[in-house]
């Protein structure tokens, strides 16, 4: 005959799960890549890589770190929805007002760049 423990005589520590209140809400599972059903993978890396160009580029134009960079937004959904590149280019050459080497380069590599890009608008919630 097996021999009854009681909680007190037991050698083994024991473990109580509690469970959880009908009260308190379950967080939701997040589905991974939520972000490329609405967005299209490919264009976010061509704008991830277009990103990560310009900071380049300005890092070199500035001659300094990419923390020292002046305060200054290219922004490439503002550049798409101009309507001609002599306007987008007049635009980033106001923003580089304050760099003193020549950006006629950077910007036509940008303009080419952009060239063709969608623009990432904000999804519409269904």
């Amino acid at each position: 005959m097996a021999a009854v423990t009681s909680p007190e005589t037991s050698p083994q520590p024991r473990v109580y799960f509690q469970t959880p209140d009908a009260s308190e809400p379950e967080t939701p599972v997040r589905k991974q890549g939520r972000v490329t059903v609405k967005y299209d993978r490919k264009e976010l890396r061509k704008r991830l890589n277009l990103e990560e160009w310009i900071i380049d580029q300005l890092t070199d134009l500035y001659d300094c770190e990419e923390e020292a960079i002046p305060e200054l937004e290219i922004d490439v959904d503002e550049l798409l929805d101009m309507p001609s590149d002599v306007e987008r280019a007049a635009r980033v050459k106001d923003l580089l007002v304050d760099c003193f080497k020549p950006t006629e380069d950077f910007v036509s590599e940008l303009l080419d760049k952009i060239r063709g890009m969608q623009k990432l608008s904000t999804p519409q919630k269904k």
